[in-house]
């Protein structure tokens, strides 16, 4: 049974979804009717409430999806659920984690860090706008967390403020000029994530990891397709969110003596022509004197 205080999700006839706050003041006025606040209250998780006019509302207890899905209110782009999952898990956020998001925005990857480290662990998140950090702030006391997140303004390109942390996730334009700061932020070996919306933000980020200290780096893209759940014709959703990320992941350690370049065949011909014109110039220069005009007469 929902207490006063509590977060709640009232669903509709129509299977419409809303989540409210239950506190004593005003009834909630909804097109079907009026829901009193007193009925909500003495109701369970899974009754069913009728309006004043005699229509039935559902109330549950709100997932941690709900949340995301319906309690963040919107002036930025949102990590969606279908990313957050994996997410977490590759980042190995649990309890006790302590992690550093930079790229506050609205706060659904916020949200999905402070339900998941707990009352132990402990979430910084970094902003450089404070009209989007305040907006973070309050949508994480809407669905009842952040009590474990510490809001910083604060432009990344100074550094990091905390050392020695468990994770990394940076969700910025241009996470490749903030690559230098990761070593000093987090602990040896520590995985570090970035979502970036196209591919040739990626190339240019797999160019700064290459430059280390980075290892194991992996480049991912989450789909997920639904089917209609109707026995006699199974079958696809005819629509679907697709394409809204691709997710970077690396642990930042030094690779190990002999590993592969990750580079590509281009780059490697590239840089070996680069170091024998630069061993050749040193040969026909080995005192690093001036050398004489082509023309060979000396420089008025």
């Amino acid at each position: 049974m929902p207490n006063p205080g509590q977060l709640v999700m009232l669903i509709s006839p129509k299977g419409k979804r809303y989540l409210r706050t239950l506190e004593d003041g005003p009834d909630i006025h909804t097109g079907d009717g009026v829901l009193r606040i007193a009925d909500l209250l003495a109701a369970a998780y899974g009754d069913t409430v009728q309006t004043h006019i005699g229509q039935p509302y559902r109330v549950l207890k709100p997932t941690l999806y709900d949340c995301v899905k319906l309690g963040i209110k919107r002036q930025t782009q949102i990590l969606y659920p279908k990313e957050i999952g994996y997410l977490l898990v590759k980042l190995g956020i649990g309890p006790g984690t302590r992690v550093i998001e930079a790229g506050s925005g609205s706060g659904s990857f916020t949200a999905a860090l402070s339900f998941a480290v707990g009352q132990t662990g402990r979430v910084y998140t970094y902003e450089r706008r404070p009209e989007f950090s305040q907006l973070n702030a309050r949508n994480l006391r809407r669905i009842g967390l952040g009590a474990n997140v510490e809001h910083h303004v604060h432009d990344i390109a100074e550094g990091f403020l905390q050392t020695g942390v468990d994770a990394l996730f940076l969700d910025v334009r241009e996470p490749w000029a903030y690559a230098a700061h990761i070593p000093a932020a987090v602990m040896p070996g520590a995985p570090v994530a970035f979502l970036l919306p196209t591919v040739n933000q990626v190339s240019e980020l797999l160019v700064a990891l290459e430059a280390g200290p980075f290892d194991e780096v992996e480049v991912a893209e989450v789909l997920v397709r639904r089917w209609k759940p109707v026995p006699d014709r199974i079958r696809p959703e005819d629509r679907m969110i697709a394409h809204t990320g691709f997710l970077t992941f690396a642990r930042c350690m030094e690779r190990l003596e002999g590993a592969a370049s990750l580079g590509t065949r281009e780059r490697k011909q590239d840089a070996a022509r680069r170091r024998r014109e630069a061993e050749r110039a040193a040969q026909a220069d080995p005192d690093g004197a001036d050398l004489p005009d082509e023309d060979g007469g000396e420089d008025e």
